[in-house]
């Protein structure tokens, strides 16, 4: 048994659509043309939710990564008790520091984009193959 709920009689739209016997429209394949609709739509949701998931990972390996860098370069600069050397070991880290980031934000940005352009993709797809419906349909009607 579905654990979908389902709607009473009086409200299933397919079932109005069928009743109403319109005669320019073929219901069976206005309902294939919407579920084609809503399937594209759950690729399109399950391609973004999978690349939220990827950049919520790669942001995650990226903190630990600069936690431990950061552990690291405290260390190192408490270490050495000539003035200079620490001003220039942290002038290091600093610039170091700054061109890492710098790179993380955008290989962040890069996943971002490729996965909203993936999603698109799904999504363009199914709009170019819905208005080759409609012509067919039109076509069919008039021919």
């Amino acid at each position: 048994m579905s654990d979908r709920p389902t709607l009473p009689t009086e409200m299933d739209p397919m079932r109005m659509l069928s009743e109403m016997r319109l005669p320019m429209m073929d219901v069976e394949a206005l309902a294939a043309a919407q579920r084609r609709n809503l399937e594209a739509l759950s690729a399109a949701n399950r391609v973004a939710l999978e690349g939220a998931q990827a950049i919520a990972r790669r942001h995650m390996e990226i903190l630990q990564q600069s936690m431990s860098e950061m552990t690291d370069a405290v260390r190192g600069a408490t270490s050495s008790t000539d003035p200079q050397t620490r001003a220039a070991h942290q002038a290091d880290l600093m610039k170091s520091t700054y061109e890492r980031a710098v790179g993380n934000m955008k290989e962040l940005a890069d996943l971002i984009q490729k996965s909203n352009a993936e999603a698109l993709t799904v999504l363009n797809k199914r709009f170019s193959e819905a208005m080759d419906e409609v012509r067919g349909l039109v076509a069919k009607k008039e021919g």
